[in-house]
């Protein structure tokens, strides 16, 4: 044992090579599964860029987006938040398209360069919300970006609103029948609760959804439940971890 401690001691270590910044303009970087995103403190708050860095950051929702969405799927995502997911679906698993709808219009801007420095051309991002039906709203932004919502006072929750914005609201029905996407990936803070309750979602055949109970409780939860199973899903158990649902058809 001293003697393998004598010589790692006497190792001598490599300076490690800078990584080349010219691609990047110059911008720190964070790598997290294989994806650069760039490290603005404005966007990224602390916590959210050791997660990044640890390759934890929604990591329940990556791992079943990474083991059920193909390449021949199309997905629409409700809520991009930084483009982490739209991010792993468009180029680690190659999906056929994705199309993004985000309200917040600094989360939108800071997506679109997290697509382009990635090499991003399959994934569509508008700055919009889907909703039960067609409209205006208002998005309620905070000092961290992820708790952004479309509730001025929600429950549990003392982050300061820092900006509001008047969002153009798009029928969900009538964005599902001109996308016609596979795949629902929807992480809304809250809306999910009402979002579904007279959607029609013809041709889907997954869908990874993060509910928040701490919000819209059990009846929130339950509806959700029943309107993925009034479209033909069934419960996944096997993606699925404590908030992070995961409904599926014919497995």
């Amino acid at each position: 044992m001293a003697l393998a401690q004598d010589r790692a001691f006497q190792m001598k270590v490599k300076p490690k090579t800078p990584m080349p910044e010219a691609e990047d303009g110059g911008e720190d970087m964070i790598r997290c599964r294989g994806l650069r995103f760039p490290d603005r403190p404005e966007i990224l708050a602390p916590r959210l860029r050791r997660a990044l860095r640890r390759n934890n950051y929604e990591r329940t929702e990556a791992d079943a987006a990474r083991s059920q969405v193909t390449a021949d799927d199309v997905v629409l995502e409700l809520g991009g938040g930084i483009g982490f997911m739209s991010s792993v679906m468009a180029r680690n698993c190659k999906a056929s398209h994705v199309h993004v709808f985000e309200p917040n219009p600094d989360a939108v801007a800071y997506m679109r360069d997290v697509h382009a420095l990635n090499g991003i051309t399959n994934a569509t991002v508008v700055n919009a919300i889907v909703g039960p039906k067609k409209g205006k709203a208002t998005f309620y932004q905070r000092e961290n970006l992820l708790t952004s919502s479309l509730e001025a006072n929600p429950a549990k929750l003392d982050v300061p609103v820092v900006a509001e914005h008047d969002i153009e609201v798009l029928n969900i029905n009538t964005v599902w029948k001109d996308l016609k996407p596979t795949v629902l990936v929807c992480d809304i803070e809250g809306a999910e609760a009402d979002l579904f309750d007279k959607a029609t979602l013809s041709g889907i055949r997954l869908a990874i959804i993060e509910v928040h109970p701490q919000w819209i409780g059990e009846t929130g939860v339950r509806a959700v439940f029943d309107a993925m199973h009034r479209n033909g899903l069934t419960y996944f158990p096997k993606a699925s971890v404590a908030k992070v649902l995961v409904f599926k058809k014919d497995f």
